[in-house]
């Protein structure tokens, strides 16, 4: 393991930093993955197009297609953190995984076709994997699409669909051979939104936002020219794009703002009749939670130099995945505790703490231990699969 500075990645940060000074993107207010205000997109647009010609996203494309020969394997992964760092959204929804799945699998016309769009902010895509009974255990896919000459026609229901409401393209799976074992007869494909038959209606969450989606699939044509990869081969188009696109959070970047805020909160709220950071029990408890954070940052970063150097295993995702959503719930449930009775205030009320942002994150923090795998799933395959313990 190497755990080094790295004076290119320091430098890719700065420059990450002045674009977002420069540019002053539109912001999002609250924690998490969360869908933009629709006034917001056409300078969302923009901002991916201007992230894509300044080299910081899509550089491990193919050259031809605006990729860099020899890019860092972290170039992204730092990128989406000092974003998030300067609370900048990245692109709007999941054309970097759709990118993923048309680079390594897509046609050449494909390829042609969508990625200058992807780049030019033209093409916001949403992922239509989860549904009502398939969501950990994806490979438990419903949606049917059947052939019909030059056509595949698709009935099913997808759910949790970020970004749904403002997709143009939509990655999609679905079944296309009902009676193969069940990691087969799946196929890709890239759906437009606007085909007559796609349904999207916007869930309405915990927090009073809305997120996520239902899409509901009646009768829609999809060209057989837009199946991603051959036809019953979707499983492994999607597993090769989920390893292909790697730009996460990674070390939870998220996590040291809401420490910021955290300190800020206990210097504010009263306790005893003086600021509750006053006080030893508190101190050590936001103590505490900075070790943790520190010690999630670290985490990441040794899951990240094993992979470089070959040495990971599959323990390595799953556990940074574990810790990040449990210290981030810990976090956001002590600034909740901090706030005593004023913490069933919500936002618009006069006297609520931050506008209201404690109380939206400790609310959302709980997707972060379902989403991408529950924790309870991910901690049997870390038994199963990364040690070698019976099913029990």
């Amino acid at each position: 393991m190497q755990l080094t500075q790295d004076r290119e990645l320091d430098a890719l940060r700065a420059r990450v930093r002045d674009l977002v000074a420069e540019v002053d993107p539109p912001r999002q207010p609250r924690t998490g993955v969360r869908a933009p205000e629709p006034d917001d997109l056409p300078a969302l647009r923009k901002w991916t197009a201007r992230l894509f010609s300044e080299g910081l996203l899509g550089v491990n494309w193919p050259v031809e297609y605006g990729g860099l020969e020899q890019p860092h394997p972290l170039h992204e992964k730092t990128v989406t953190d000092e974003l998030v760092r300067a609370g900048a959204p990245g692109p709007v929804g999941g054309a970097l995984l759709a990118a993923a799945a048309i680079i390594t699998s897509g046609t050449a016309a494909q390829k042609d076709h969508f990625l200058p769009r992807i780049r030019s902010g033209e093409h916001i895509w949403c992922q239509l994997f989860s549904e009502p009974d398939a969501g950990s255990d994806l490979a438990g896919l419903r949606t049917r699409a059947r052939r019909d000459g030059d056509d595949f026609i698709v009935d099913g229901q997808k759910v949790w669909t970020t970004n749904g409401q403002h997709a143009d393209w939509g990655y999609l799976l679905a079944r296309t051979d009902p009676d193969a074992p069940k990691h087969a007869g799946i196929t890709a494909f890239a759906l437009d939104m606007r085909t007559h038959g796609v349904t999207v209606r916007p869930l309405r969450e915990i927090t009073g936002t809305s997120d996520f989606n239902e899409v509901f699939l009646d009768g829609v044509r999809i060209p057989a020219g837009r199946a991603i990869g051959g036809v019953n081969d979707g499983w492994t188009v999607t597993t090769t794009s989920l390893a292909y696109e790697r730009s996460s959070a990674g070390g939870g970047a998220s996590l040291f703002g809401a420490l910021s805020r955290l300190a800020h909160l206990a210097a504010t709220v009263p306790r005893g009749g003086r600021p509750a950071i006053e006080h030893a029990d508190i101190r050590q408890q936001i103590g505490k939670l900075t070790a943790e954070v520190h010690v999630n940052k670290l985490v990441s970063a040794m899951g990240d130099s094993r992979s470089l150097h070959g040495t990971g295993d599959l323990a390595d995702a799953p556990i940074s995945k574990i810790l990040f959503s449990e210290i981030n719930l810990a976090l956001h449930e002590f600034g909740m505790e901090l706030q005593g009775h004023d913490g069933i205030r919500i936002e618009g009320d006069p006297e609520v703490y931050d506008n209201g942002w404690w109380q939206d994150a400790f609310l959302y923090g709980r997707a972060f231990t379902i989403a991408g795998g529950t924790n309870e799933v991910l901690r049997n395959l870390i038994a199963e699969k990364a040690l070698g313990l019976p099913r029990g």
